[in-house]
């Protein structure tokens, strides 16, 4: 899909995680970024470079004061020729800048994707993937999450906008406007805890003997046998009754890595945890 949006013109507010991931997305599918950043610049770049040296790689970095007249205009001259606009500020910063309704503008064809945390009443509410999370049950507390689920499903959810937008223009010959809601995406990710498919005691949440994590003589394992296939040629590999304990003392006598070796002989889908991943693939 390299290049399918040859032509295409983002021009992104967005700082932090979901518009910066959003945004790299797009420019791998072909689109021209320009990254327009404060002057104190985006946190992400302090939190996380490597990250965001990956993220913004083949993108046009500006740093501007928006509240500057001069600067303020010279967004202005960045979004006349704009395809897509995204922001992830609170309404209300949008508003003071005049950009809310962007697509109104001189650009009538730039569509905006703005992303926020909430929507309706509470459209200025403050929040991070943190706050979204503990609000819909995709958190175990006092445990912080791992990853950024909401951020990440935003960010695809920005994506999706943002090529929606681009076909609506291409029919229509106007930009459209297209609201990411964060809390929205936490929620759809909370489904599978509100459905009793994971959590404690459900089928994947360690009801099944052999969908589980398992200590090793070094490590451990995390087995994915749902399928009766994968169940039967776990079982047979391991010797053993579908009963946890049982499965517990067999995994005990090798290393987490002997296992994983042993499943990708036997065609069994069984991982060694691991604490870190490589930076690249």
């Amino acid at each position: 899909m390299a290049n399918v949006l040859d032509g295409v013109r983002v021009v992104s507010l967005a700082i932090n995680l979901p518009g910066p991931l959003a945004a790299a997305s797009l420019a791998e599918l072909g689109a021209t970024v320009i990254k327009v950043e404060p002057p104190s610049g985006d946190p992400l770049a302090a939190a996380a470079p490597a990250w965001y040296n990956k993220l913004t790689a083949g993108q046009k970095v500006v740093a501007l004061d928006l509240k500057a007249p001069h600067d303020r205009a010279e967004l202005d001259l960045l979004l006349q020729n704009a395809d897509i606009l995204l922001t992830a500020n609170r309404p209300s910063a949008l508003r003071r800048l005049g950009l809310l309704d962007a697509g109104n503008g001189p650009n009538p064809r730039m569509s905006h994707v703005e992303i926020v945390g909430h929507d309706g009443d509470r459209e200025e509410t403050p929040g991070h993937d943190l706050n979204y999370q503990a609000a819909h049950g995709t958190l175990q507390a006092p445990n912080m999450p791992l990853a950024p689920i909401a951020d990440l499903m935003g960010a695809e959810r920005a994506v999706q906008s943002a090529l929606a937008a681009i076909l609506i223009a291409n029919k229509t010959g106007r930009g459209s406007h297209h609201r990411v809601v964060l809390e929205d995406a936490a929620y759809d990710a909370g489904a599978a805890v509100r459905n009793g498919l994971t959590g404690a005691g459900t089928p994947l949440g360690g009801a099944m003997a052999t969908y589980g994590i398992y200590a090793t003589a070094e490590g451990h394992v995390a087995l994915g046998a749902i399928e009766p296939v994968f169940q039967k040629r776990t079982l047979a590999l391991l010797n053993v009754d579908d009963d946890k304990d049982a499965l517990a003392a067999a995994f005990a006598t090798k290393t987490a890595k002997e296992w994983e070796s042993l499943g990708v002989a036997h065609d069994i889908p069984l991982t060694a945890v691991r604490t870190s991943t490589p930076k690249t693939r």
